[in-house]
């Protein structure tokens, strides 16, 4: 049977119209659906922004009416510790432990520390102002009542000629003795209190122990005690000759005063790393082993030697000026034997 071509052609142009119509109305629909969907999500983003937002502006709220009273109790502990310091009570620990407010209850405690200690250290300079006058009072009263004994003695009509020499020569002496007395007494405060220029310089050693050697030999001689001296090469020390050579006539006259006829003294020099040691040694009645701490202590005297001439000063002094020249002094000594004292001078600036 013979099928006409354009019936099959038209049946088919109908089924594609109506195949296209039916895919646009699909699209339509998926259109809807996926816009209606946009405005869902969108609304749920806007709810979650809006309480994000709000939390927020909560918890700023919060913090801020914290920090407010957090700042106000650091306040009211702070004025309360300022207020205890002004007063002199004891700073108590603050109910607060940890954060700020133990942070600066500490370094408050730490200041009324500080304001104690400036006090204690004002109450001690005073005691050692004290202590200082009384000291110089009994050093210059001895001399000044000798002298004074000794002026109402030659005051007497009927005293011969070698007696009123003899008289005049203690009258000298106490003179001298009170002389020294003064001036060691000003170089102490001027050392003390920085109030003269202390020059010091890399100078030759050597020159500067023959220089003490040759102002104690005199007074050594006179008891037969033989000064002795090793090698004692043309060093250069860092220190001031002037004020050396007195550290050293301090101790070689402690030297000579304290040991017996014939004794002998030796002094040496010895080279190390950073520091030369001079080394003063005598024979003669030596320290008590417990008295050594305090010897170089201001107008300190041993019982020993109460009865001997003395002031206290001299190894005070001279600590003062070896410390002027960054060095320092030791001693060794055996009760009976002698002492040894040794100085340390820098080989170095």
């Amino acid at each position: 049977m013979r099928i006409p071509f354009p019936s099959i052609f038209g049946d088919f142009a109908e089924r594609s119209r109506q195949i296209r119509r039916i895919r646009s109305g699909s699209r339509r629909f998926t259109d809807l659906d996926i816009s209606g969907e946009k405005r869902r999500n969108d609304k749920g983003m806007e709810s979650i922004i809006t309480g994000i937002l709000s939390a927020g502006c909560v918890a700023g709220v919060l913090f801020g009416m914290y920090e407010y009273r957090r700042r106000k109790k650091l306040y009211r502990e702070t004025d309360r510790m300022l207020e205890s310091i002004l007063e002199g009570d004891p700073i108590l620990v603050s109910d607060l432990k940890e954060g700020e407010v133990s942070a600066l209850s500490g370094k408050i405690r730490k200041i009324q520390e500080m304001q104690e200690m400036s006090v204690s250290q004002a109450e001690e300079e005073k005691e050692q102002v004290k202590s200082l006058i009384s000291n110089m009072s009994h050093q210059l009263k001895t001399p000044l009542a000798n002298i004074r004994m000794y002026e109402e003695i030659l005051r007497e009509e009927n005293q011969d000629a070698e007696t009123r020499e003899k008289f005049l020569a203690k009258m000298q002496t106490q003179s001298e003795k009170l002389e020294w007395i003064l001036n060691s007494l000003f170089k102490m405060v001027k050392l003390e209190q920085n109030v003269m220029v202390f020059e010091v310089s890399m100078c030759p050693i050597r020159k500067t122990i023959l220089d003490a050697v040759n102002l104690v030999y005199e007074k050594a001689a006179r008891k037969q005690i033989l000064i002795k001296t090793g090698y004692i090469p043309d060093l250069l020390l860092y220190h001031n000759a002037k004020w050396t050579s007195e550290v050293f006539v301090n101790l070689l006259e402690n030297a000579v005063k304290y040991t017996g006829e014939g004794g002998t003294i030796q002094i040496d020099l010895n080279q190390y790393e950073m520091y030369a040691e001079i080394r003063i040694t005598d024979t003669g009645i030596g320290i008590r082993k417990e008295e050594i701490p305090r010897i170089f202590q201001r107008f300190y005297r041993s019982k020993d030697v109460e009865n001997l001439e003395g002031s206290g000063i001299g190894l005070y002094l001279s600590r003062l000026i070896a410390e002027k020249e960054k060095g320092y002094i030791q001693v060794e000594s055996v009760y009976g034997k002698g002492s040894c004292f040794s100085v340390f001078l820098r080989m170095e600036k």
